[in-house]
């Protein structure tokens, strides 16, 4: 079974990328388990949200604790909340930001991949200029850097699934997948 933690502050949209990425997954084949964790449930908080993937019915029904892979949709948590905590040695950690993976510090266990989610959401005019929409904006890259599913499967549930705008959220995937850095095209 595949464990992935989702990171994010409320209005980000971290539960509904959970969720558009099992979707994606399940298209192919496969069983998932997608669910928040739920705390403080505002705007700005932290909220954390978890997937499961297997080849078989998935009975767990517990949070994620030794995940193999992090997505991190704010990167402001990277200092006020321990995301790495119970992460698994070679894991990746797909960070929104605008940095290069080589500046993001204390991750030497980990391989980092990072996308600047925010701004292709701001380029594609998802959510507002003070508080975007990344969900989307970072789930093709997700999905280059993980391999989870195809990009065409992932493309289809974010066109199917998303609220509005639609062909927005489906362009900001599509460019989040060939602008992520620290996975090459190669690994793709």
């Amino acid at each position: 079974m595949l464990e992935v933690r989702f990171h994010g502050r409320g209005g980000q949209g971290t539960v509904i990328a959970s969720k558009l990425l099992a979707i994606a997954v399940a298209s192919e084949g496969r069983y998932v388990q997608a669910f928040p964790e739920f705390g403080v449930e505002r705007r700005g908080a932290p909220v954390t949200a978890f997937l499961r993937i297997d080849k078989h019915p998935i009975y767990e029904k517990y949070r994620i604790y030794e995940p193999e892979h992090l997505v991190v949709l704010d990167r402001t948590l990277l200092g006020s909340v321990d995301i790495t905590s119970g992460l698994q040695s070679g894991g990746w950690i797909i960070i929104n930001t605008p940095k290069s993976p080589g500046e993001i510090l204390g991750m030497d266990d980990f391989r980092v991949a990072t996308v600047d989610a925010t701004a292709i959401a701001l380029k594609h005019a998802l959510g507002s200029r003070t508080a975007p929409i990344v969900n989307t904006a970072i789930l093709g890259a997700v999905v280059r850097a993980l391999g989870l599913c195809r990009l065409d499967s992932l493309l289809k549930a974010v066109k199917d699934e998303a609220p509005m705008k639609k062909e927005e959220n489906v362009a900001a995937a599509a460019q989040s997948y060939e602008s992520i850095r620290g996975v090459s095209h190669a690994a793709a």
